[in-house]
Formats: C-alpha cells, sequence, structure tokens
C-alpha cells in the first residue's frame, strides 16, 4: 500500500468518534481534497456506478444519471469549467469529474416527490464504494448549475444536483495552505441533534 493510500486507512477513531455501534466503512468515509493527478481505468470507474445502480428508490424509479468526464478527454475541459474557482484550485487533479441528474417524473410521467431524496441514495452508495476501493470521491455544490444543465443538455424534466472529483489519493502537502488546514475528516453532530421521537424539536 503507497503512502498516499494510507491516508485513506488511517486511525479514523484519533478524528471520529461514534455515539453508538457501527462499521468503520461509514466513519472512513470523507471527502478529501488531495489527488494524484493518476488516471483511473473505466472498470474501476465503472464498480462505482455499480454500486449507485443498486440504491433503493421509490417505486423502483431509479432517477439518478451520472454523466461523466474522465481526465485526458475530450470532455474534460467542459466539466472542469463549470467548477467554482476555489474547487478548480484541487479537483484539476482529479480522475473523473461527475455531474449528478435526477429524474423528476416517474416513467409514466407523473411527478416524483422523491427524486432528489433518491438520487442521494445513489450517491451515498457511489461514495461508500469509493471509501472500499480506497479513492478519493468529493461531492461539491460549488459549480454553476445553470451552465451544467445547458452544457451537458440535460431536458427540463431532471434536475441538476451536484459534481463529484473521483481520483487517486494525493499528499496533502500538494494542496494550498487554506486547503491543506482543512485535510482530515470532519466530526458530526450528535445523534440528539438529528433523531428525534415524537415531534419535530431541533
Amino acid at each position: 500500500m503507497t503512502a498516499e493510500r494510507k491516508v485513506l486507512r488511517m486511525n479514523i477513531r484519533e478524528y471520529r468518534k461514534p455515539e453508538y455501534t457501527v462499521d468503520d466503512l461509514f466513519l472512513r468515509r470523507w471527502s478529501p481534497r488531495a489527488m494524484s493527478g493518476e488516471e483511473i481505468d473505466e472498470p474501476t470507474l465503472r464498480s462505482l456506478f455499480e454500486a449507485a445502480r443498486w440504491a433503493p428508490s421509490s417505486n423502483n424509479n431509479q432517477p439518478w444519471r451520472f454523466i461523466y468526464a474522465c481526465r485526458n478527454t475530450p470532455s474534460w475541459q467542459i466539466f472542469f469549467d463549470l467548477l467554482a474557482e476555489g474547487n478548480q484550485i484541487w479537483a484539476g487533479r482529479a480522475a473523473a469529474l461527475i455531474v449528478v441528474v435526477s429524474k423528476k417524473t416517474f416513467d409514466s410521467g407523473k411527478p416524483s416527490i422523491t427524486h432528489s431524496y433518491d438520487t442521494g441514495a445513489a450517491w451515498g452508495s457511489f461514495a461508500l464504494m469509493g471509501t472500499l476501493m480506497g479513492l478519493v470521491v468529493h461531492g461539491m455544490q460549488g459549480f454553476d448549475y445553470d451552465r451544467a444543465k445547458s452544457a451537458l443538455k440535460v431536458p427540463d424534466d431532471h434536475q441538476v444536483e451536484a459534481m463529484i472529483a473521483v481520483g487517486r489519493p494525493g499528499k496533502k502537502e500538494d494542496l494550498p495552505d487554506h486547503l491543506r488546514e482543512r485535510e482530515f475528516p470532519s466530526p458530526r453532530k450528535s445523534q440528539a441533534q438529528i433523531a428525534a421521537p415524537g415531534v419535530f424539536r431541533f
């Protein structure tokens, strides 16, 4: 295992303290920015999409869609240019950039209330698979949604949800100082802040 890959195998419990029993996979999933700039092959990328493919959804609608560009391909610059400047600083070393889209209707044409919720479930599976594979997987809202819709020809019955950067782990020393300081797994709110019986009381 390379030094870079060990970054994702750190003693995660030094950073994250679960309140109840949970598999370490869920603690190890975080969103680094340091990537090596290496390419990843098509089967590796397809394994991430395969994990997303099996996510649950309302009426098995499977509303998630992933539009992507790999580095050193003709579409790469289109996707890179969608990113906010702050994300371009580090995401330029990704192996793939992905725009996540959800279909707002069922195949019958009836509106789907849970299209974003269901697509979020697919993203979660995608991210956890990336953790299992030792990859960096970083979701973002820092990009131009309107330009993404136009440039990628997303139809009106679909909604642009987020972008993802995927790559091989890199060295945090290669990041700018202000990002290097943030390159560690973040904590979480307590269970008391997110789950309560009865009525809304947060």
